[in-house]
């Protein structure tokens, strides 16, 4: 099931956010995500639209959506990975936007071919000032 991210999700959800950051990203020094984790806890949390992927009670990952279209997080928990937990949360955000955009690292390849399998396309490729790395930007319209 798909719902609304709500506060007490918090820990969670910055649980599955910052070890998916570590794996994902092992070429970005983790001193970047733990340097960022109050940033993304206490604001981008709460200017974002979050959903998370409930079974069982527990929370298996989540989509967050800046200015109703930009997906500036896509996580699924490492326990919960390949089931479609990703595909659905991104399905659920196709199905109320017309246009989805989002940014990713050229060097995460994995979730590269997983975007172009979900239908996005690359419209464009920069550094990203922050990181130093370079990041594909990515587009899906309907």
């Amino acid at each position: 099931m798909i719902r609304k991210f709500k506060v007490e999700d918090t820990t969670k959800v910055m649980t599955i956010w910052t070890k998916g950051n570590f794996k994902a990203h092992s070429f970005i020094d983790r001193d970047y995500w733990i340097g960022n984790y109050n940033r993304v806890k206490d604001e981008y949390l709460l200017k974002s639209k979050t959903y998370v992927y409930v079974e069982n009670d527990e929370i298996h990952g989540f989509i967050s959506l800046l200015n109703d279209n930009y997906i500036g997080a896509l996580f699924v928990s490492d326990k919960s990975k390949r089931r479609g937990i990703g595909r659905k949360l991104i399905n659920f955000c196709k199905e109320n936007n017309k246009r989805l955009t989002l940014n990713v690292y050229e060097r995460n390849i994995d979730a590269i071919l997983f975007y172009v399998a979900m239908g996005f396309k690359n419209k464009d490729i920069k550094i990203d000032e922050e990181t130093g790395e370079k990041e594909f930007e990515m587009e899906w319209t309907l």
